[in-house]
Formats: C-alpha cells, structure tokens, sequence
C-alpha cells in the first residue's frame, strides 16, 4: 500500500467526527509499522485527545507500550504543536518514537502552521505533507472557513417535486419523499452541528429538527436548532422546539442579517456546519446574501404544482453554477449535491 492509500483509511477515520468535534476540526489518524496497520484513531469531541493521539493509545492497548517505535503516522492535519485542551501531538508523536510523519493539510491556525515540520525534524522524526490534500480538504472546509471569514459552512437542503414545490395539494401526505431519502436526511443531519429555519416554517410545520436515529446520535449531542424570526412572541410554543427533551438545544435569533447570526453562531455555540431546513423565501435570502456553501436536494418523481416554490425571494444577483455535482438514488428518489463556485 502507498501512502496514499493509508491517507485514505485515515480520512475514513476523520469523517466519523463529522458533526460532532466543533469547535475542533474532524480529523483522523492511523499509525503503520512495515506496511501493516497497527491501529486508528480520531478526535472525538473538543477538549478529548486529538486523532494522533487517539491512535498512538489504540496501537499501546493492542501491541504494547513500545509497538508504535518506529512506525509511521499518517493524519490528516498537520499535528498541533501548542498546549491548549489537550496537550501537543508533536510531543506525543516524539514520546513514542515513531520514525515518520505524513499529513494531508497545512493548519490554518497561524499558532500551528508550519510549526510541526521543524518541531518534528528536530526531532530526528521525517515529515512529509500534502498527501491527498485536496481530498482531506473537502472533509476540513467548514474548520477553514470558519478560520478564514468567521463564518460557517452553509448546507442549503430541500426536498421538492420535480416543478420544484415544496407541498402537495391539499389532503395528501406532507411527505414529497420516502422513507429511504428521509432517512438519508438523518445521516445528513448527524454531520452538521445546527439546523436553521425560519418562524414562518416552525408556525406552518412544527418541525423537531431532530436526528431521531439513535445509531447517529452515539454520545453526539442534538445540533443546534436556530429559529429565525422577527416576531418570535407569535411562535407556537406547544412546537417541539420548545417543548421536547432537547429545547435547551433551540435558539431564536431575530433580525434581517442572517450573516450577523451566523458569526455569533461561530462565537458562542463554536459551531463550523450549519444546514437549512426553511422555505423558499428564507432559502432565497440566505442565497441572495451569498452565504450558502453547498447545495443537497431531494427530488421527488412528483409534480405538484401551487404556489410554494422551493426557492422564491426576488431573484439571484447572478447565476450561481455548481461543482463536485453528485447523484444518488433512494428509492424512487434522487438526491442531488455540489459545491456553489465562488
């Protein structure tokens, strides 16, 4: 196996955080010693040990206290190099003696960028990065976004028919889709640390916002459920929102500058991923305001017509164009996805 190919098994690692390390970056580890895998590992939760660490204790719990000497690590962010939480990976990698570092990604903490390389060669310790680094960066965009504009990484999902409505004519199901594309949406839901909507959409639909599979929840807190409204005293408060076992988990904002919410979600809630569950006006302010990263929707073989548009306001400035665009299918629906080009 190549390099690469212990990079991915390491990026494999790192998607288990997703959702779940916010503040902190989703970041995974494994350790290798003569071409075989000795252990794995990823930072579970702010404030508990960082990937490199976590998989240096699963080689120690499975081979022994020096089984790691040696070997080679491979991450997929460079290690920290200063004590916060927890202490420095470098520390911890020189501890055990391993004999090669390779990381995907350079941290855009301006405290640790660069930092490990020299701590690491002094070290007597090899180091080489940018392995996969495009693709562990897809995994790290909402920590770098967060770290570049103070902003989170924005999910527009929506489930429509095919005349792109959001509800079906009076009397039928409130669902557009089946069971197997809501259930994705639960595993979407596990990867992102708030849910926003609107307080036209909890009044119309009472939604819980809730990832109600308890496989995704695993020690996981609930994400944040983010109402916003500019008239929150005629919000329904028999909504689940307000009523059930995880309201201390709901946050109402008011105000007309979704920007100025987000950032103070970075700030106080240390959230790096949203996604939107509203309808189509809030969903067009979000777009129109240039906020929204990333785009997932769920289409239905339904045509329904009415006058609830999945994406309404007064129109883009521009022509938004996607990228990364992938397809799958639940059922009889299809779930398309990509990246909006900046």
């Amino acid at each position: 196996m190549t390099d690469e190919d212990f990079m991915k098994l390491a990026m494999e690692q790192a998607r288990k955080g997703l959702g779940r390390t916010a503040p902190n970056p989703p970041v995974g580890a494994v350790v290798v010693k003569a071409g075989v895998l000795l252990g794995s590992g990823w930072h579970r939760a702010a404030g508990m040990p960082h990937a490199e660490r976590e998989a240096l204790a699963d080689v120690m719990e499975k081979h022994g206290p020096d089984a790691a000497r040696g070997s080679t690590v491979y991450v997929t962010l460079e290690p920290c190099s200063t004590h916060g939480r927890t202490p420095p990976c470098t520390q911890g990698l020189i501890d055990a003696g391993v004999a090669r570092v390779v990381y995907a990604c350079v941290d855009r903490n301006p405290a640790h960028a660069g930092r490990a390389n020299d701590i690491l060669t002094i070290a007597g310790i090899d180091v080489t990065s940018g392995v996969c680094r495009d693709e562990a960066e897809k995994i790290l965009r909402p920590f770098f976004k967060v770290r570049d504009t103070g902003l989170p990484w924005v999910i527009w999902k929506t489930a429509m028919s095919l005349d792109g409505r959001l509800t079906r004519p009076p009397g039928e199901s409130q669902w557009l889709t089946g069971v197997a594309a809501r259930a994705d949406v639960q595993k979407l839901r596990a990867t992102v640390d708030a849910i926003l909507t609107s307080g036209a959409t909890v009044r119309r639909d009472k939604p819980a916002l809730t990832i109600r599979l308890p496989d995704l929840l695993d020690g996981r807190p609930q994400p944040w459920r983010v109402v916003f409204s500019d008239h929150p005293e005629s919000l329904p408060r028999d909504a689940p929102l307000f009523t059930d076992e995880w309201r201390d988990r709901t946050l109402i904002r008011k105000g007309r500058d979704p920007a100025e919410t987000l950032r103070r979600l970075v700030l106080e809630q240390g959230v790096l991923t949203v996604m939107t569950e509203a309808g189509g006006m809030f969903s067009a302010a979000l777009f129109e305001a240039g906020l929204v990263d990333e785009v997932v929707i769920y289409y239905a073989p339904l045509l329904c017509g009415g006058p609830v548009p999945a994406l309404a306001g007064a129109g883009m400035p521009h022509t938004l164009k996607l990228a990364e665009t992938e397809f799958a299918r639940f059922g009889n629906d299809i779930r398309f996805r990509g990246i909006i080009v900046r």
